[in-house]
């Protein structure tokens, strides 16, 4: 639906867009992240047409952008962060308007603009001069009017920005209904409305992609580790010896809880390596009850952090080279250990 091809935005000697290449395939609902002044609107604002671009090329629904932009321009509607609604006009007036820019047939013109009101829910607001509705309400026109034309895309530049916490959840569970008939472009910084909504994520920091993937599998770009914790009813001592008896620990702490004889055990093992069953089992076969376990998955937000470098170690910042050697020769040294421990044993 949208394919986005070594794309460049220059401005004076600075690329806002700097040979950024992707594509959203029909149906998906794609979220689009990056900081401040990663180039998030500008690629927006080059993909509708708003803007030129330095190099690069833009297809939408097959056309391109540049050289057949009336027919690109008819697939997509778009929502800016501002929304362009005229506030001195009444709802319906607004969208009959927009219905007659879009070049509407006249005689599906009423019936568009009752489904786009259904839609988005603002049969109550229709007769009511925009300058008295609610932020709100007033995203909704905005997105009811790039809805008008019943396009195949919808690219929506920070559409909960500024929304109170029951705006946001009530535009967010809209955007789920729209993603059943259109494919979504939607730019945000709110890290749960892009987990709540998206099925793919691409990420941008100073115009170029840095990561594409489904929500799920993003925090696996990220983290070097699983962080496992878990609370085992045992003595200290036990509980202590069985995790020395884990194959791919990389590191662990034990501390003791305010349950009598409940052993809380943190640890870290290899990203590639799930060693939750072979705690299970052998905790289960030492007749050590395990009352409690769960695996620590970095957050959207955590990552968002690493990737972009706007956080720190303890917020997410980026693991360096040295620390995953340092992982890895402590890894290795203890398996060694291990093995020397077992052959002592066997003697």
């Amino acid at each position: 639906m949208i394919e986005v091809k070594n794309l460049v935005k220059r401005y004076g000697d600075r690329n806002v867009v700097d040979d950024l290449s992707f594509t959203v395939d029909k149906g998906q609902v794609v979220g689009f992240l990056g900081p401040n002044g990663a180039g998030k609107s500008t690629t927006m604002n080059i993909i509708t047409g708003y803007i030129s671009a330095t190099e690069g090329e833009v297809k939408v629904n097959g056309y391109d952008v540049f050289e057949d932009p009336e027919k690109a321009k008819a697939c997509i509607g778009y929502l800016p962060e501002q929304p362009p609604v005229y506030p001195d006009m009444k709802v319906r007036e607004y969208l009959a308007f927009v219905a007659e820019l879009k070049k509407v047939d006249r005689e599906d013109r009423e019936k568009q603009i009752l489904d786009v009101v259904r839609a988005t829910k603002i049969q109550d607001v229709s007769e009511r001069l925009i300058k008295h509705l609610s932020k709100g309400y007033r995203q909704r026109v905005g997105l009811a009017g790039a809805m008008i034309g019943n396009p195949d895309i919808l690219i929506l530049d920070e559409p909960t920005v500024g929304l109170d916490p029951k705006q946001i959840i009530e535009i967010r569970n809209l955007i789920k209904e729209l993603s059943k008939e259109h494919t979504i472009l939607i730019s945000s910084h709110i890290m749960q409305e892009v987990n709540a909504v998206c099925n793919q994520i691409l990420i941008i920091n100073q115009g170029k992609l840095i990561l594409s993937d489904t929500p799920e599998n993003i925090p696996e770009h990220i983290s070097q580790t699983n962080e496992i914790v878990f609370r085992a009813k045992g003595e200290k001592n036990l509980v202590k010896s069985l995790v020395e008896k884990l194959d791919d620990v990389i590191d662990f702490k034990i501390k003791r809880t305010e349950e009598q004889e409940v052993i809380q055990v943190e640890l870290s093992s290899p990203a590639n390596k799930d060693v939750r069953e072979d705690i299970f089992f052998t905790f289960a076969e030492a007749k050590c009850p395990i009352i409690e376990m769960n695996l620590n998955v970095p957050t959207l937000e955590e990552v968002f952090l690493r990737l972009t470098g706007e956080g720190t170690r303890q917020y997410g910042g980026k693991i360096s080279k040295d620390e995953r050697k340092k992982m890895k020769r402590k890894l290795i040294q203890q398996k060694r250990d291990k093995e020397e421990k077992s052959e002592e044993e066997a003697k």
